[in-house]
């Protein structure tokens, strides 16, 4: 299993825009095969932080999608990015 997390940052008047404009690649992602979860979300407390998490079966699967999936405009509107790439070799209830 693969999991990307992190943070990225975008001017804070803009980042409603941002995650508006990233609703189709959402939409494509968790109808992507291998896609277990997608999410870009809006932090609480920092009004220019969006939260990234997505988890994917394989490694393959998260490829294809990053090859098939929509093209990135929004990288232009980034400031700053902190995200990782987890490898994961087991699963268990916390």
């Amino acid at each position: 299993m693969i999991i990307i997390a992190g943070r990225l940052y975008v001017a804070p008047g803009e980042r409603d825009g941002y995650l508006r404009s990233c609703r189709d690649a959402i939409e494509q992602a968790r109808v992507s095969a291998g896609c277990l979860d997608y999410s870009l979300t809006a932090d609480p407390v920092e009004p220019g932080r969006i939260n990234v998490y997505e988890r994917w079966e394989s490694n393959e699967e998260l490829m294809r999608f990053r090859g098939d999936g929509p093209d990135s405009a929004q990288h232009g509107q980034i400031l700053d990015a902190s995200v990782a790439k987890y490898r994961i070799s087991s699963v268990e209830e916390p």
